[in-house]
């Protein structure tokens, strides 16, 4: 990770190959989804019974009544049909796995060949069949790619699901096919006119026709011996029978056709594929470019249902992770809030318990305001601090400021508040100069918009009696909460401070003090060096330096401090793209923390896990999540898609009104949350993306600083219950 430079003005940085980068990722994704969606929800393979119509005015008599091979290639129709004696065997809707296999041996039985009019969908899924049909001596015909009804398709489809099974078939076997039967099609006489425009279309492309004349109904499932009825010639004509290979349970299929197999034997009759028995060569060698086509069609359809797959095993696993999390995060802080009362119980002496008593810290503590051109809160925050119910010292650096910051603090004229200057630096710098100027051993941290409530810092440094804390976060509260914008991010810090920090205070994993709230062990500081400048999150990088050095870092959640929060879109765009990316780099920084053990291993193993998990790895699939969820509302069943969606709301509902109750927050600003889920949301995954390609590609960002809104006010203490 690249270090920051410091500074207090932003540097146009543009990194757009990313948004390239994802814009052709979810294309790719989309039209795999999509892909996968036709082949495998617009149409199905089942039901073979015929599409009803109206009309056949346009159907010319030679097909009507004619036989059932019918060729108007060359602008004439002519139909043919086997001779006598002779029946062209024909099965539809294959290759299946249980039932192809089954048929191929019964044909092999009896010394005799066929002809599968295969679908496209199911031959990807199964190639092998397909070889092996052909492997066996037998015939294939073109039965479209979805199994879609070629009569009412649009023109634009017909091509598709014709050219796309001959596309399949060359990529598999190198063959092409001359035979085309259309879907839902039956004898002669019930061609209507949107099948014989299918028909003819076919035809322009090459395709002869084959109807039948011997439907056994088998899809129907009728019995075997109702199906042999069927099958059974009733003279010496030649015939066109019509069995299903594929489409469902076809064991009826696989029995009737082994006995009329002997019967058609025992009573004279050849049975044997179209193209033999009409006397063509249906099938050729598909040219080298038809071949290199087929293969890029089929492979292209592979690697779009391998996506699929991937992405559906991925949900699956974000949903597990998203329960999961939930469960914890609600558990361990239920665990925190007793603990904290049971603590609380033993301080005031209400009731007798095994908590070790531990004397309250009187100390007076160091507060350290950092400030570069704060003029619009300074003082609301100065004097809030300096109302304290605790005795504070209050440092205000001022880090090269040009609206008059530090003339406004010491404007205050309050006796315990001492201003100091110094040249533009970065927080870091202005942090590490107030350290230097402390007069106590307990620091306390606080950003130049934040103010404090009276029992604020009182409340915050109790958990230092506890020898082994180096650190302990507060609970940051936004103030400008008004607007829909204001009421998404009271959401998430509530919940961020009180479900994420409750869960990283028992698991001993703290990631973040933050900048608004944080008193420190100055000791500790010193030992690791005072604030580092090598990343845009310095509190981050701070806490977890301490973690690492061996010091445990705790939540207090009746700390509170209250800050400005971005008013605007792009205000908060700036403002999370550089925590995201700060945070990114502090996770980088002190990944050897993953093989280290006490305090540096909980964090390495804990806290960056959960981070990487919950914070980059999730947002990260994100998008495709909801490409994955448009694609459910159009291929899938919309109602269950809508269920999975408000399963996911109410969990995170649940999560954000358990968080309210333990913060004595009013529930109202949750009707905003599933709003949230369709612009928020999307804001924050693109930071988080926008932040690892730029982190990935080494580019440099400079420290900027919010825009200033001067809506803070010393709200009146609040009581924990």
């Amino acid at each position: 990770m690249p270090r920051r430079n410091q500074g207090t003005e932003p540097v146009p940085v543009r990194v757009r190959a990313h948004w390239v980068v994802l814009t052709a990722v979810l294309f790719a994704v989309g039209l795999a989804l999509t892909v996968q969606g036709y082949l495998h929800h617009l149409a199905g393979i089942g039901n073979d019974s015929v599409t009803p119509s109206d009309s056949a005015a346009a159907v010319p008599d030679t097909v009507t009544h004619g036989g059932p091979l019918v060729d108007s290639r060359q602008g004439v129709v002519r139909t043919a049909g086997p001779p006598d004696h002779t029946l062209a065997l024909t099965f539809d809707d294959g290759p299946d796995p249980v039932w192809t296999p089954k048929i191929l041996d019964v044909l092999e039985k009896h010394h005799v060949h066929a002809t599968f009019f295969i679908v496209g969908s199911a031959a990807i899924d199964h190639p092998e069949l397909v070889q092996r049909i052909i492997a066996d001596g037998d015939e294939i015909g073109v039965h479209t790619l979805t199994h879609a009804d070629l009569g009412s398709a649009p023109a634009w489809r017909r091509q598709l699901e014709v050219q796309g099974d001959q596309e399949v078939l060359a990529g598999i076997t190198g063959q092409a096919a001359t035979l085309l039967r259309p879907p839902y099609s039956s004898e002669n006489d019930a061609v209507a006119d949107g099948t014989w425009a299918a028909m003819q279309a076919a035809a322009n492309q090459g395709y002869l026709t084959v109807l039948t004349t011997k439907d056994s109904e088998d899809w129907q499932r009728p019995g075997v011996s109702t199906i042999e009825k069927n099958l059974a010639p009733s003279g010496a004509q030649g015939q066109v029978p019509l069995m299903h290979d594929g489409g469902g349970d076809r064991a009826q299929s696989v029995a009737a056709l082994d006995a009329s197999l002997t019967t058609f034997a025992d009573r004279g009759f050849r049975v044997t594929s179209v193209g033999e028995a009409v006397g063509i060569t249906s099938m050729r060698g598909a040219s080298a470019a038809e071949q290199i086509s087929g293969t890029a069609f089929v492979w292209g359809l592979r690697l779009s249902e391998w996506a699929v797959t991937a992405i559906s095993w991925a949900l699956v696993a974000a949903g597990i992770v998203t329960v999961v999390r939930a469960v914890l995060v609600i558990g361990f802080a239920a665990r925190h809030r007793r603990a904290a009362r049971r603590i609380q119980a033993a301080g005031r002496g209400r009731r007798r318990t095994q908590v070790p008593i531990r004397p309250d810290i009187t100390d007076p503590v160091t507060v350290i305001v950092p400030a570069c051109n704060e003029s619009a809160g300074i003082q609301a925050a100065v004097r809030s601090i300096a109302a304290s119910t605790h005795p504070v010292e209050i440092i205000v650096v001022d880090d090269g400021s040009t609206d008059g910051t530090a003339d406004l603090a010491e404007a205050l004229g309050l006796p315990n508040v001492r201003v100091v200057r110094q040249e533009n630096g970065g927080k870091p710098s202005a942090l590490n100069a107030g350290l230097r100027l402390a007069s106590h051993e307990i620091v306390v941290m606080v950003d130049g918009d934040t103010v404090f409530e009276p029992d604020t810092v009182r409340a915050l440094i109790q958990q230092f009696s506890d020898p082994r804390v180096g650190a302990i976060s507060g609970n940051t509260k936004v103030a400008n909460r008004g607007g829909i914008l204001g009421a998404w991010q009271h959401i998430e810090y509530v919940v961020g401070f009180n479900l994420d920090r409750r869960l990283f205070d028992l698991a001993e994993c703290m990631p973040t003090v933050p900048g608004a709230i944080g008193a420190f062990r100055r000791d500790a500081l010193l030992q690791i060096g005072g604030v580092s400048n090598d990343t845009l999150a310095e509190d981050t990088d701070l806490t977890m330096s301490l973690c690492r050095a061996g010091w445990r870092v705790v939540y207090q959640d009746d700390a509170r401090a209250w800050t400005e929060a971005p008013a605007s879109l792009g205000a908060l765009w700036k403002q999370r793209y550089r925590w995201c990316y700060g945070t990114l780099q502090a996770m980088w920084k002190h990944r050897g923390a993953i093989f280290q053990g006490g305090q540096a291993g909980k964090l390495g193993r804990r806290g960056l896990g959960y981070l990487l998990v919950l914070q980059v790895l999730l947002p990260l699939f994100a998008p495709i999540v909801d490409v994955f969820s448009i694609y459910g509302l159009v291929f899938l069943d919309p109602v269950r898609i809508a269920a999975l969606w408000l399963g996911f709301l109410l969990v995170q509902f649940f999560m954000a009104a358990y968080a309210f109750r333990l913060d004595n927050e009013p529930l109202k600003p949750l009707w905003t949350l599933p709003l949230q889920q369709f612009v928020y949301r999307q804001l924050m995954y693109l930071v988080v993306i926008q932040s690892v390609v730029t982190a990935l590609a080494g580019v440099h960002l400079r420290w900027h600083r919010m825009e200033r809104y001067g809506s803070l006010r010393v709200p009146p203490a609040q009581n924990q219950s």
